[in-house]
């Protein structure tokens, strides 16, 4: 027996301890750029007590500048790797513009802006060789920029050799060009400011414009990319030619700032340039990178060399330090990016402490309401075999029947024998909890998308999909991962439950391991269209049910085992009470029935060894941990019920089927003049459970608006 003392703290550790939230932070992409922001601090520390004076407002300048030059040819660079490609030529790019800039200003003196124009020019053309050839040919870019880099080296070395004494002989008198290589603006270096203006743009491109986003998924799935109509050899080969001319920018604030053409310009560019791109995050398996990775990146190599410099290590020194932090880094990249999903999931699923109070007896020798029977063995099927996973069904005025299908489609069984079947709307997630609106539009709940409606003319609409974002919230909880049921008050409002903003549909075991309370009640507005939050911190909601005093919903928490009232309006709104409390089962969804009262489906059936689990966070943390999901310990599945209760929680009548051989998984229920229809996620068929004393002529949402 535990000690109440020991199960008291337990409980105050897994609720109050915020390791969950290690998970989630992990889980954020922008991690993945705080890592090296971090290093760059450190080293920021580090230069500063290693080396006298290295902070000095002449050296800083100096640093910006070639910040801002290294910057433009990593900024091009990374646009390549993002896109999955890679560029060993650009240090040879940036020679050869390097050398163009000179030739253009100190021998063919033409005016600074056609000389900028012209270098700029002169890199697009050598970065469009490489998108030609890795772009439109599909050559392999390490062997391709490996190749071109050897020709644009030699073709460097004999233009130098021919024109480095005319480019020493002559310099060009403008002071626009001194400005751009050693002039300064509110203290910045000229250099700086253009690279931040690059900056700006280019994260608008990555992150806002169709392009970038066109990068992003070609460097993540090439393939994919281009059977969803992307164009993949032009994107390739743009980015290709945009990295040439961003190299071209920064050799041409090079020339303007040095005025040299000498043979180790560029030499081992490649090396530094690719250290800083993958030390600050760039992926080198594409599909993954920002621009502010990129200058982070940057800042940290240049901050080691020149700290490197300034102590007199030798250049072999130097160089052996970038070749050890460019393979320290890919490894880190590629050992992350193949384990990042194994490594989040152990640290991302965070159980918490869930007594649930003892369940009543349901064997056949306990007697009353509960006792266990067969009344659900022989219904009438409907759809046997022809549709798959029928979370929720409902009738229109018609009497057609309607289901959701987990091949996206909301299916249509004619009345009156529901033997004709057809797709009454293809909606692309899977639908989930139903209901009809006074116009009889079909508002569904869709799985991952959000909330739907079909007309009546089978239009798909989009009515909501995102919520207000809670302030204390890691993960962006505006986006509506798991809307599952909903219903409908007088004046258009529409509640709906939304089951875990932590996980995915097809996740919810991994949120019933953790009963933590992921979920929410949220309230769509018609009347002007907003969408926000009303409960917060629920187990697992599911089953939403306008109540018999229309001021209140209905709603069930699954891993909580229970039914609560929620008042949206009249003189106790925005209080919570309990209805019903320690189900045997995991209650889904609630529908009125014609006598006022209510139908509700267990889901499953509850166990002790898993009521005994709930108790022991991290016995289930270790399960999560160490063993296979299907091998998990789960709830019991395979027994089906249904039972109507009333709004003062007494359990009226139980419906089981036990051995669940027609309904082993009933996840909803909907009378219909006289007939209990029976619909389960993991079924393929529909029920139909003849009601003794039900009132022939009921129709839930034809009587609820005629009365309304």
């Amino acid at each position: 027996m535990v000690h109440p003392m020991s199960e008291t703290l337990t409980r105050l550790r897994y609720r109050y301890w915020p390791d969950h939230w290690l998970g989630e932070i992990l889980s954020k992409r922008w991690t993945e750029t705080a890592i090296p922001v971090i290093l760059l601090a450190l080293v920021v520390i580090a230069s500063g007590q290693l080396v006298p004076g290295f902070y000095t407002p002449i050296v800083l300048a100096d640093t910006l500048r070639q910040a801002g030059e290294v910057g433009f040819i990593v900024f091009g660079l990374a646009l390549v790797m993002i896109v999955g490609g890679i560029d060993l030529s650009v240090g040879s790019i940036f020679a050869l513009t390097n050398f163009c800039a000179l030739v253009m200003m100190h021998i063919l003196k033409w005016p600074v802006p056609v000389a900028v124009l012209g270098t700029l020019v002169c890199g697009g053309l050598l970065g469009a060789v490489n998108g030609i050839l890795i772009g439109y040919l599909r050559l392999r870019a390490f062997l391709t920029t490996l190749i071109t880099l050897i020709i644009f080296r030699s073709v460097y070395e004999i233009l130098s050799l021919r024109y480095s004494t005319e480019i020493a002989g002559y310099v060009p008198e403008s002071e626009l060009w001194d400005f751009l290589g050693n002039g300064t603006w509110l203290g910045l270096p000229a250099v700086a400011w253009a690279f931040l203006v690059a900056a700006i743009g280019g994260h608008v491109l990555l992150t806002r414009l169709r392009l970038g986003w066109h990068i992003v998924a070609i460097g993540g799935s090439r393939r994919s990319a281009y059977n969803s109509g992307i164009a993949v050899n032009r994107t390739v080969a743009l980015c290709y030619v945009a990295s040439g001319m961003l190299t071209g920018a920064g050799g041409c604030f090079f020339a303007s700032r040095l005025a040299t053409a000498g043979a180790d310009i560029g030499v081992g560019m490649e090396v530094l340039v690719l250290t800083a791109a993958v030390l600050g995050g760039i992926s080198l398996g594409g599909g993954r990178g920002s621009v502010t990775k990129a200058v982070v990146g940057t800042l940290i190599v240049l901050l080691i060399i020149n700290g490197l410099t300034s102590l007199s290590a030798p250049g072999g020194i130097t160089r052996m330090v970038l070749a050890g932090i460019l393979i320290t880094a890919a490894i880190i990249d590629v050992r992350w990016l193949k384990n990042r999903h194994r490594i989040l999931s152990k640290v991302y699923v965070s159980p918490t402490y869930h007594r649930l109070g003892v369940a009543p007896d349901c064997s056949p020798e306990g007697g009353g309401v509960w006792a266990v029977n067969n009344k659900l063995r022989d219904v009438e099927l409907i759809g046997l075999g022809r549709i798959e996973g029928p979370e929720d069904v409902i009738l229109d005025r018609d009497n057609h029947l309607y289901a959701g299908s987990r091949h996206g489609d909301i299916m249509r069984f004619l009345a009156p024998d529901y033997q004709q079947m057809e797709v009454f709307a293809h909606i692309g997630g899977t639908p989930l909890g139903m209901a009809f609106d006074r116009d009889f539009n079909l508002n569904v709940c869709v799985g991952g998308m959000g909330l739907y409606r079909v007309t009546p003319e089978r239009e798909v609409q989009r009515v909501t999909d995102e919520t207000n974002r809670s302030w204390a919230s890691i993960n962006d909880d505006s986006r509506l991962r798991l809307a599952d049921d909903l219903d409908i008050a007088d004046d258009g409002r529409i509640f709906f439950s939304e089951a875990t903003v932590r996980y995915e549909m097809h996740e919810w075991p991994v949120d019933g391991l953790e009963a933590r309370g992921n979920g929410r009640i949220v309230c769509y507005d018609p009347r002007d269209g907003s969408t926000r939050t009303v409960l917060r911190g629920l187990r697992f909601p599911n089953g939403i049910c306008i109540a018999t005093d229309r001021q209140s919903i209905l709603f069930a928490e699954t891993w909580g085992c229970c039914v609560k009232r929620y008042w949206f309006d009249g003189p106790r709104a925005g209080q919570v009470e309990m209805v019903l409390d320690n189900l045997p089962g995991y209650p889904d969804n609630i529908n009125l029935a014609s006598d006022g009262n209510y139908w509700m489906a267990l889901v499953g059936m509850r166990a002790p060894a898993y009521d005994l689990a709930m108790r022991m966070p991290g016995f289930r943390k270790r399960m999560a941990q160490r063993v296979a999901l299907d091998e998990w310990l789960f709830p019991n599945i395979n027994t089906g019920c249904v039972l109507k209760f009333n709004e003062r929680g007494e359990v009226l009548e139980t419906l089981w089927d036990l051995g669940g051989e027609n309904h082993p998984m009933i996840t909803s229920m909907r009378e219909h003049q006289g007939y209990l229809y029976l619909g389960g996620i993991s079924n393929n068929r529909i029920g139909r459970y003849k009601l003794t004393g039900a009132d022939p002529g009921f129709s839930q949402y034809e009587q609820r608006w005629r009365t309304a």
